[in-house]
């Protein structure tokens, strides 16, 4: 991702300054997002298991496959060769990889079960409904 755009420092509700689009330097994507660019790579989400975590159908992940994974983070995972994206949960009763979707079970992972861990959501990207 090599975008880079003008940022302003801030946004105002009424008609902003012409002058307000020279107060910051450009923004680089990689800079902002990419702290590790030889462990990270992108992927498109499909489904909406994880709308209320703010992640939906289409949009585009960051990962970071050096980070190990920690209680409460959004992972991508696959279980028994099957991927998704899921929050990871560990306590006494084991590992689950929850939904931020009701409508959704949570992945208890049982005896036997293959799960592997292929990094941490550092960010997600989308756009506005309407706007693909």
């Amino acid at each position: 991702m090599s975008a880079k755009a003008k940022v302003s420092g801030s946004v105002v509700a009424g008609f902003p300054s012409p002058a307000e689009q020279y107060l910051e330097p450009p923004l680089d994507l990689n800079e902002l997002l990419v702290k590790r660019p030889a462990a990270t790579y992108f992927v498109r989400v499909e489904g909406d298991s994880m709308v209320g975590a703010g992640i939906r159908g289409g949009d585009l992940l960051v990962v970071d496959r050096s980070l190990r994974p920690a209680d409460g983070d959004v992972i991508i995972a696959s279980v028994d060769g099957e991927f998704t994206v899921k929050t990871f949960r560990r306590d006494e009763d084991g590992v689950r990889l929850e939904p931020a979707n009701p409508a959704f079970p949570a992945i208890r992972l049982r005896a036997g079960q293959e799960l592997d861990y292929f990094g941490k959501v550092t960010a997600c990207i989308h756009r506005f409904a309407g706007k693909r």
